[in-house]
């Protein structure tokens, strides 16, 4: 029995868990953190050892800081949970000086989510980053609106998107992760309009809009009104979407919504994803990104494959 043992610890050691996303981001494993989840690292590192996820990403970062939404800003929801932060974060400058020292020592790939108001705010951003050691990749963040569009989210609608990554691709070197709303009008089109621009790989899905009222007061329970809905109940959309867009893009596609397990993030992966973010289930468990890697690699094992060889395995017939 302890023989047993010994020699499934061995396997599961002997598993290849590493995916390449592209332009030199290969990730020791497909687990990632999700945005706005896992803050900046340093205020998780207490509850494990992060060098063991694939990579971090932390919050989301405009050029300057950010104060936020009024609250409330988040209220729980049936299998899920609504957010308003509002994108509150320190700004590059602060993020440079203060977050990355950590990062940068944290044995782990770092990947930051850029977010602006305007295309000149998101050049800005990533022509300050691209020159920081330490930092891996970017994740662009098009849900953003566009002041100078009317308050139009970049994500909706294709040619802005198109525009912002190619403007972005001109000012950077580095990986450029797209991150795709839900919201808008075709999904697929959207990652191919960014990938033709430039982008390296995609990430989705964002959060989906929705809203909660108080019947007692009859008025919205978050300060803002509405409010980005996450977790298990956006899963089943996030995972037709991203099995719509890997059949769409050439480029690798980043799974997110509402993984709370092992088992959530190998559908995730079969169904075109190279690799996953976790984000609400780290507001119950901590540890679940770990309990997610560990699930994951029991399943390799046993199916004696490599990660890279599970992505986009759905039987269609």
């Amino acid at each position: 029995m302890q023989s047993s043992s010994v020699d499934l610890e061995y396997t599961m050691n002997k598993v290849d868990l590493s995916v390449n996303l592209g332009r030199g981001l290969v990730l020791p494993n497909p687990v990632m953190t999700a945005s706005g989840t896992f803050g900046y690292g340093e205020e998780v590192s207490g509850y494990f050892d992060i060098s063991r996820l694939g990579a971090v990403i932390v919050k989301g970062i405009s050029a300057e800081p950010r104060q936020g939404n009024p609250p409330p800003r988040i209220v729980e929801t049936p299998s899920g949970m609504l957010n308003s932060i509002g994108l509150q974060n320190v700004g590059m400058e602060a993020f440079i000086a203060d977050k990355m020292p950590f990062l940068r020592n944290a044995g782990t790939r770092v990947i930051v989510n850029v977010l602006g108001s305007s295309m000149e705010e998101y050049v800005r951003v990533c022509e300050r980053l691209d020159g920081v050691d330490g930092i891996s990749a970017l994740e662009i963040n098009i849900s953003c609106p566009n002041v100078k569009e009317g308050g139009v989210q970049f994500g909706m609608k294709e040619d802005l998107a198109a525009g912002l990554v190619s403007r972005l691709r001109g000012v950077t070197g580095r990986h450029l992760m797209v991150k795709l709303s839900p919201n808008c009008g075709n999904i697929s089109r959207m990652a191919l309009a960014v990938e033709q621009a430039g982008a390296d790989s995609v990430s989705l899905i964002n959060t989906i809009t929705g809203m909660e009222i108080d019947v007692r007061t009859r008025r919205p329970v978050l300060g803002s009104i509405v409010g980005g809905l996450s977790g298990p109940a956006v899963r089943p959309v996030a995972l037709r979407m991203v099995h719509e867009v890997f059949r769409s893009v050439r480029i690798p596609v980043v799974g997110i919504g509402g993984i709370m397990e092992g088992e959530h993030a190998i559908k995730f992966i079969i169904a075109g994803a190279s690799a996953v973010q976790i984000g609400t289930a780290t507001f119950t468990d901590p540890m679940a990104p770990l309990s997610v890697l560990d699930s994951l690699k029991g399943y390799l094992c046993r199916e004696g494959i490599a990660a890279k060889e599970l992505i986009g395995t759905l039987r269609l017939s």
